[in-house]
């Protein structure tokens, strides 16, 4: 973003207006003219059941699911308790063994079409029922999540019929029921990571959403239910952790998929340990955005933003750390504190938007205390100057400078809108500080040089690498990291692996 007056501003006063504050008390004064999305296409129950053997079945328990912008009730759904999860893996079972594993690929395929379709029929409305149960802004989900979602759908439906040339001179069979839970910073597009390539290779699925973000899952049920799958197939059942144990320990799964915490991983990896049941984890990161003294820095400055405020940073591969080469720390700083200036908080259905609402009371209490402990160990820290909502999880953007390999806010995931900035002199030192961690998931490069981005990305111990961008993704590619970020693949032929045994001709 060009230099010009009135540098540290909120910028051009002359493309912003006033608007008075609506009854959730969201961003007042000087900020742009409203563009709340429409939300009058979308149709909610005020309760949803379970979705298991192609039925909805009612739940002895209920628990609410939460706007976290405006603190309201969005709809109650059931908590999946032990009997339950039972009843839904018999019913994935059925369904493998009598029908999907017995389905050419190429009409597993056409029902996985039928849903991408359908999908983009209803994205709209996907979109905006994102936003409310999880926060996120309406440009993120409606421009990002959804089309994504529906790109991974339409991509492993090409693959169902096309197994042997997936795995050249190999013969793959499906695994069998995968038990599958889902994370609550992309609720739908988790859920078609993990759906998509399971059914293609012809394997049956109970899926748990997160507790505090079920609703695309269900809606996605409904979808499932009328695109007419075979009953059992798909199952979606809701609950918080113990529902989660519950279907992990279950003996009638034969593979686990799971997107969230590293402790939470590690207990799964404990669970399974000598079970003989496959398993992928996809776990924390920390990521390292690096830039060089010959970065295009403007082009980097946006950069960093999209690393580190996309979805307030409830992202596992955000580039929460950044580090600077010598000399340019001044420049990037400054212009990145002017730019964060100019990102919009508040309302998160509104179209303009940058940063939305924190997820949960308790993910907004976590970040609060990592912002603390930077504060207390000695780093430096500056937020925006956005006003805070009455109501609502809200977290400014912020970041910390003068930081230490040691500080908390350095070695811990925050995942929120925080970052930690440091310095270095050369490539070298860049590396030592970028791999000492104990994450290894994704990172970024910035600079001119093709020779360097080659040198530098080939010796991040990271399993997802931009160079001169972030945050880029596409179905046809593997994401997955190392260490305690996880193990395993999602995505690309790597991710559709995860779901077949392969054994020779």
């Amino acid at each position: 973003m060009p230099e010009g007056p009135g540098e540290g501003t909120a910028g051009s006063s002359a493309k912003r207006t006033t608007k008075k504050a609506n009854s959730h008390d969201f961003v007042e004064g000087d900020c742009y003219a409203p563009a709340p999305e429409n939300t009058d296409h979308v149709s909610l129950k005020r309760s949803y059941d379970l979705f298991i053997g192609g039925k909805w079945v009612r739940a002895p328990k209920k628990f609410e699911t939460i706007n976290p912008a405006t603190e309201e009730v969005i709809a109650e759904v059931g908590e999946a308790g032990p009997k339950m999860v039972n009843r839904a893996v018999g019913a994935a079972r059925d369904a493998y063994e009598k029908t999907w594993s017995k389905m050419p690929g190429r009409e597993r395929g056409k029902y996985l079409y039928r849903l991408a379709r359908l999908i983009q029929e209803r994205s709209r409305e996907f979109a905006v029922v994102e936003t409310m149960d999880g926060g996120k802004p309406i440009r993120e989900s409606r421009d990002i999540d959804l089309p994504l979602v529906a790109a991974h759908f339409f991509y492993y439906a090409g693959w169902a019929d096309k197994l042997e040339y997936a795995f050249p001179g190999r013969k793959a069979r499906p695994l069998g029921v995968a038990g599958q839970i889902i994370p609550w910073n992309f609720p739908l597009l988790m859920a078609a990571w993990k759906l998509a390539p399971a059914l293609a290779a012809g394997n049956t699925v109970v899926l748990k959403p997160a507790e505090t973000t079920p609703l695309t899952a269900l809606l996605l049920a409904e979808l499932i239910e009328e695109a007419d799958f075979p009953p059992g197939v798909v199952n979606v059942i809701t609950g918080a952790g113990r529902t989660g144990q519950n279907l992990v320990q279950h003996e009638g799964i034969d593979k686990v998929a799971f997107t969230g915490s590293t402790a939470v991983g590690k207990l799964i990896q404990k669970t399974l340990a000598g079970t003989g049941k496959r398993f992928t984890l996809e776990l924390g990161g920390k990521a390292a955005n690096i830039i060089f003294d010959d970065a295009p820095i403007n082009q980097a400055v946006e950069g960093i933003v999209n690393g580190i405020f996309f979805n307030q940073g409830h992202v596992c591969c955000a580039g929460s750390r950044l580090f600077v080469q010598e000399g340019l720390v001044d420049t990037v700083v400054r212009k990145l504190k002017r730019r964060m200036e100019s990102l919009v908080l508040g309302d998160p259905l509104d179209k303009n938007t940058d940063i939305g609402a924190i997820n949960s009371p308790e993910q907004l209490t976590r970040i609060q205390g990592l912002v603390d402990s930077g504060r207390e160990q000695g780093a430096k820290c500056w937020q925006s100057s956005q006003k805070i909502p009455g109501k609502g999880n809200w977290f400014k953007p912020t970041i910390f400078t003068d930081c230490a390999q040691s500080h908390r806010i350095v070695q811990e995931e925050v995942f929120g809108p925080v970052l930690a900035v440091q310095s270095f002199r050369t490539p070298e030192e860049a590396l030592e500080k970028a791999n000492n961690t104990p994450y290894g998931l994704s990172g970024g490069v910035w600079t001119d040089k093709g020779s360097k981005i080659f040198k530098i990305t080939s010796q991040l111990r990271a399993g997802v690498l931009w160079a001169n961008t972030f945050n880029k993704f596409d179905p046809s590619s593997p994401f997955g990291g190392y260490k305690e970020s996880g193990m395993g693949r999602e995505g690309g032929l790597h991710g559709l692996g995860a779901y077949v045994q392969l054994s020779g001709r």
